[in-house]
């Protein structure tokens, strides 16, 4: 993977005649002034007398957070004075004429459009009639007419295209259509709608659904399986100017409008949009450890951010990691109205064959040959599900589709993945689109212990692991702060008669296997978890135990290296080669001193060690391996509230951090926000000394009730996944 993604090249222009009467419209900003009178035929001279027709007054979209649209459709939380309704459910609006209407007489549709040349076949300009003998793609009724007003109800289809439409009156003469001019106040968005069964990403369990789709702020799990930490993400998809970022991906992706309807298109879609790779997408990926030019991945607290600057600048934003293209992505869909969640993969095999082996090669002694060992499990690697039926699968493979903007590789020859359906990656049915053999590849690969023979270069299994990769798949819980292991909805249990079947399956469609048997060793080594401070020093223990009636002997290397969260090596700081004698039927412990002074100067942003013993048992030739990772703790942040915690009323937040090493911190940034209460804001510290304390405090004014959090991040490049939180809640 390289460091940071090149800018894509502008993509030319193609005429669209010759070929088509008008070009594809693919921009949801574009529209077409729509005449205010739309004549049947020949006029006769002068103007038409018009005046005993209806004339129209003011047309009211009940737009208002507390009025009637948003409440029922909720979409009450979004920053946004529009209107924003979900599709397949009724909403009202208010048309005052110039005098009672007369249903007998009287003629009037309320028009909709989207996009450049609309075009009722296409489903981008719909009229609906209120009339009961006229039928319209879309719903309409009278709901009450008290005077000159008349309240209209209208449900999109559940299948209608999801954007930013224009709405217009129009009311029928004999002469021709006469209709309101337009304006900008009374656009509508329509979204996709997870509480109408008609809608294909309709989703059944209530609390899920509060969860993946209205919930704002999210916990990101990283770090080892063993050992999971956990950093809280603004997705902020109801934040203002959001929506229309969100758009804005679709319209710079120039995706068909009449697409847009379409939950898989857009995932798939919007999987390559996210990362910068081929198509000037949102962010701009780099695992380098310099981000001069940018904003650290760490150093992010929330989405919000990260789409307003891409739609304001139309440029791609730095820098991203795997967490924060799936923090982003949610947002993105959860926006929409697509049900979506951020999950993680410990020990998540990034397989670029299709051959479900993941390769470390040893020579002739049990050391692992760097220079031949190519293949890296990444300690975690965060995705996205997002659920809709599939159509287009066979059934029962609708549901949680996994989705990933992580640009690892390509997809029909763009940088995407997705949607793949879990339940198909489950089962081994990796022949269904869109990429599932990668994701299935992702949680099910095998670790493969080679030994190399020197003098010819063949390679013979000496070792097979297969519960490493995929070890723990998980999510955050609906409705509370805590994790939720989903491992069991990727794959069967492990060595359970199942998994045995889905492999075979999965080998039918090309997926490879190491199918050596090898014979079961007699010596196992096992490395125990210890929880480590960033600047500690700490004792690893190498735990050996001898199964067999016969004394044992044999050299040990033990290497212990920086690594990037990705698995790939940054540099070794340790090596050991202790020597172990075990008698029948015993146990042993080694002990190896790590010393701080050692690992600290060459620490890179995640702070992981991985350490990795393999060995030779004389007496048999079996090769003995343990691996371990060591995710090191980082101090915390303080954050605290203080103030009347009310609507509108100013409160003030403190953001509090003690450096606790020996060395000086430079070049600091301090973030802080919290979604509907305090927008995104950093401040820069140049130096923190050793052991001095730095103490930020920011004013910010809610604008709305109920519970939310306020969080912070402190990132340096000495000092990287530093985070606080504080919960408030707020009154009307």
């Amino acid at each position: 993977m390289s460091d940071s993604e090149p800018a894509a090249k502008p993509q030319p222009q193609v005429s669209h005649r010759g070929r088509s009467a008008a070009p594809i419209a693919s921009s949801n900003a574009d529209g077409e002034e729509v005449p205010e009178f739309e004549p049947f035929g020949l006029m006769p001279r002068g103007p038409p007398p018009l005046r005993e027709f209806l004339d129209i007054w003011d047309v009211n979209m009940l737009r208002k957070p507390d009025e009637v649209n948003k409440r029922q459709h909720t979409t009450h939380l979004y920053a946004n004075d529009h209107l924003i309704v979900r599709r397949g459910q009724e909403f009202q609006l208010k048309v005052t004429f110039d005098r009672p209407y007369k249903p007998s007489d009287d003629q009037f549709a309320v028009e909709f459009v989207i996009g450049g040349s609309p075009q009722f076949s296409k489903g981008t300009y719909i009229p609906v009639s209120v009339a009961s003998d006229r039928q319209s793609p879309w719903a309409g009724r009278v709901l009450d007419s008290a005077d000159n007003v008349v309240t209209v109800g209208i449900t999109p289809a559940p299948d209608c295209i999801v954007g930013k439409w224009r709405t217009y009156v129009a009311v029928v003469t004999p002469y021709g259509i006469r209709r309101t001019r337009q304006d900008e106040s009374r656009d509508v968005y329509i979204l996709f709608n997870p509480w109408v069964a008609a809608d294909s990403v309709f989703l059944d369990d209530s609390n899920e659904r509060e969860e993946c789709v209205l919930n704002e702020v999210g916990v990101i799990y990283h770090g080892a399986f063993d050992d999971v930490s956990e950093r809280p993400w603004n997705f902020g998809q109801f934040d203002y100017g959001v929506l229309d970022a969100c758009l804005f991906i679709m319209d710079k992706a120039a995706m068909p409008i009449t697409n847009r309807g379409d939950p898989i298109k857009v995932a798939r879609k919007a999987s390559a949009m996210l990362n910068s790779r081929d198509d000037d997408g949102v962010l701009v990926g780099s695992w380098s450890g310099d981000y001069t030019y940018g904003v650290a991945p760490t150093s992010w607290t929330g989405s919000t951010e990260i789409l307003l600057n891409y739609s304001s600048s139309k440029m791609p934003v730095c820098y991203a990691q795997c967490w924060v293209y799936a923090a982003v992505f949610n947002t993105f869909l959860r926006c929409l109205g697509i049900p979506a969640r951020v999950v993680t993969n410990f020990f998540s095999s990034h397989d670029n064959d299709g051959n479900l082996k993941t390769d470390i090669i040893l020579d002739e002694n049990g050391r692992i040959d760097k220079q031949r060992t190519k293949d890296s499990i990444w300690n975690y690697h965060c995705w996205n599900e997002c659920y809709m039926s599939r159509p287009d699968l066979p059934q029962g493979f609708g549901g949680w589709q996994a989705v990933d903007a992580t640009p690892q590789e390509t997809s029909d020859g763009m940088y995407r993945c997705g949607p793949a359906s879990v339940q198909a990656i489950k089962h081994g049915q990796i022949c269904f689109p869109f990429d599932a053999p990668f994701v299935f590849a992702e949680v099910n690969s095998d670790v493969v212990f080679y030994s190399r023979n020197p003098r010819d270069g063949t390679l013979e299994p000496v070792k097979v692991n297969s519960s490493h990769v995929g070890r723990m798949v998980v999510t955050k819980a609906p409705g509370q702060d805590t994790r939720r292991d989903i491992t069991d909805q990727y794959k069967f249990p492990e060595g359970s008669p199942e998994e045995r079947t889905v492999l075979e399956k999965a080998e039918e469609y090309g997926c490879q296997r190491e199918k050596a048997i090898l014979p079961e060793a007699d010596v196992e080594l096992d490395m125990p978890l210890i929880e480590v401070r960033v600047g500690d020093d700490f004792e690893l223990k190498l735990e050996f135990n001898n199964k067999s009636g016969q004394a044992r002997t044999g050299d040990v290397y033990v290497s212990g290296n920086v690594v990037y969260y990705t698995g790939v090596t940054s540099s070794e700081f340790l090596f050991k080669t202790p020597k172990v004698t075990l008698d029948p039927m015993k146990a042993e412990k080694k002990v190896i001193q790590v010393r701080s002074q050692d690992y600290m100067r060459k620490l890179v942003e995640q702070a992981n060690l991985h350490f990795i013993a393999t060995g030779k048992v004389k007496e048999t030739g079996q090769i003995v391996t343990a691996m371990r990772v060591i995710t090191l703790h980082n101090p915390k942040l303080s954050v605290q509230v203080s103030g009347l915690a009310k609507v509108s009323e100013e409160m003030f937040v403190t953001v509090e951090f003690t450096n606790p090493f020996k060395f000086n911190l430079e070049d600091v940034y301090v973030r802080v926000e919290g979604p509907g209460v305090m927008p995104p804001k950093y401040k820069h510290y140049s130096l923190i000394l050793a052991g001095s304390s730095l103490t930020w405090t920011e004013s910010f004014t809610p604008r709305r009730e109920g519970p939310t959090k306020l969080m912070a991040s402190l990132d340096c490049a000495a000092l990287r996944q530093v985070y606080g939180q504080a919960q408030l809640t707020v009154k009307p």
